[in-house]
């Protein structure tokens, strides 16, 4: 990779800790760097399978193409005739980073052993995995329509039996992808080359290498000054400066993430649907659409964008902001504004501290604007931002008050297993929390059971309708990625379900 002279010392002092993790292999013209915020905390793919699938050293018996219907993967088939029983016929000739072959037995304890950890495969309760002549047997205790979507997650990425310990930990990274680990210095980079003996199609550049980058402005600085090829999630204004730099070429693709206020619905204040539905009508979303984001059609008023039609409400008005009407309803539920303007009820204030995260560059600032928007409201709201971690970990321990989050919806190609983890029983550390729905469950289960289109949809749109009027998250704007390139690279394109970084259909030009 070409390395041009250095912008400034001043952008060198900030590079110095990532420069430092990217030694030793220095100035390699012909690695491909990537850069993106998301550190890889673990060798398991149930935590960091993200990375492993992005950066195609892990595969999935079942994938997805840029529509989202589910498309062979490790798997050429899957059938079932009643949900329940299910049989998959396994792709032939394919190996293992360490030479062995991928056999039934192989794949039967790679997803025995996911089976064992927390994750979206538990949703389906599979009782048994048995490998056959050509394929595994899947047998689940109740009929679960969605199986083959689950078996498209990246915690699902089947590893090889020597990548595992005895105890049944995962030591080394020995997948089927079209890249394998070279090296792997957790949490923040990971290196790979081509492996040669890959069942699909080569690919053209030989080594890559990933580098997590937490910080917005080391990436767009990496970017800038040529010390990555590969930049994803820059915030709009970073966008517009890289738009003026030679060399690099800009890309932008919406995917089904939706930035939303997760909201404790024990709270005094966020307790009632009127008391959430003043919320939501008192966001300006298509003042942060505009203002932050600098696009006039990313105001989010459902959970689920119109490219996921299922689950989306086509005949819903979009919610306009409405401070009058979300006045009435604070009102009507006891709260009345002080001296101060701050809102109280029975002596207590309506006080709420609002929990972030940068890796998302523009999450600070869209929670800095819902801070004043809501304060026109009578709100005293306090931002805190903090890691993504403190997100699940305050759900966790009861303490968190509302959460502004980016949500893919998208990470299976069916969202019903998100939502059954977002929405379940007992909420979700990245959905709902102290809210559930009996009736919500009722259409969760129908929908695991059924196989007809036309139920599945009706179905869905009565779960989008019954979380579109509780509102236990409230949409906010929806979400678009992003990825600055070296304009060297020929075939680069963007994942809309961010399954894939698509190195191997990539090319040094001329």
């Amino acid at each position: 990779m070409h390395r041009p002279p250095p912008l400034s010392l001043l952008c060198r002092l900030l590079l110095v800790p990532l420069l430092l993790a990217a030694l030793p292999a220095s100035a390699d013209d012909d690695r491909l760097d990537v850069v993106a915020p998301w550190e890889i905390n673990s060798l398991d793919p149930v935590q960091s399978g993200l990375i492993l699938g992005r950066m195609q050293v892990a595969e999935t018996l079942i994938d997805s193409d840029d529509t989202g219907a589910l498309v062979p993967g490790l798997a050429t088939r899957w059938q079932s005739p009643d949900a329940t029983h299910w049989h998959l016929t396994l792709r032939q000739g394919v190996h293992f980073h360490d030479g062995t072959p991928m056999t039934p037995k192989s794949v039967a304890a790679s997803l025995e052993r996911t089976l064992d950890r927390p994750g979206v495969l538990a949703q389906a309760d599979i009782l048994e995995v048995t490998p056959t002549d050509q394929g595994v047997d899947l047998v689940l205790a109740q009929p679960f329509a969605a199986l083959p979507a689950l078996l498209s997650h990246y915690s699902t990425q089947i590893l090889a039996p020597a990548a595992y310990d005895n105890d049944g930990q995962v030591t080394r990274i020995i997948a089927t992808g079209p890249y394998q680990v070279t090296q792997l210095a957790l949490p923040q980079r990971l290196d790979s080359t081509r492996f040669e003996a890959y069942w699909g199609k080569a690919p053209a550049i030989a080594t890559t290498r990933y580098l997590a980058a937490p910080r917005s402005e080391t990436r767009t600085l990496m970017a800038q000054s040529g010390d990555a090829d590969l930049v994803f999630t820059l915030d709009p204004v970073s966008l517009a400066r890289l738009r003026m730099t030679p060399g690099l070429a800009l890309f932008a693709e919406p995917i089904p993430r939706t930035v939303a206020l997760k909201l404790n619905a024990t709270h005094p204040g966020l307790d009632t649907p009127a008391l959430r539905h003043a919320i939501s009508l008192g966001i300006d979303r298509d003042g942060i659409a505009q203002g932050i984001l600098r696009r006039s059609d990313a105001a989010a008023h459902q959970l689920l964008p119109p490219s996921m039609a299922r689950w989306h409400l086509s005949d819903r008005a979009p919610e306009a902001r409405n401070l009058d009407r979300a006045r009435q309803l604070l009102a009507s539920e006891g709260w009345t504004p002080g001296p101060d303007g701050i809102l109280s009820r029975n002596g207590t204030r309506l006080a709420l501290t609002l929990t972030t995260f940068a890796d998302r560059p523009e999450l600070p600032v869209i929670a800095t604007a819902l801070q004043a928007q809501l304060r026109e409201l009578g709100m005293d709201v306090q931002v805190n931002v903090g890691n993504a971690s403190e997100i699940p970990a305050s759900h966790q321990d009861g303490s968190l008050n509302m959460a502004l989050l980016g949500r893919n919806y998208g990470l299976v190609p069916d969202p019903l297993p998100t939502l059954m983890q977002d929405f379940g029983p007992t909420g979700g550390d990245w959905g709902a929390m102290n809210w559930s729905s009996p009736a919500l469950q009722d259409i969760f289960t129908e929908l695991t059971r059924h196989t007809d289109p036309a139920r599945r949809d009706a179905l869905a749109q009565q779960a989008a309708t019954l979380l579109a009027d509780e509102r236990p998250v409230i949409p906010v704007v929806s979400y678009m990625q992003t990825l600055a390139a070296s304009s060297r690279l020929e075939g680069v394109s963007l994942d809309p379900f961010e399954r894939s970084y698509r190195l191997a259909d990539m090319r040094w030009g001329d």
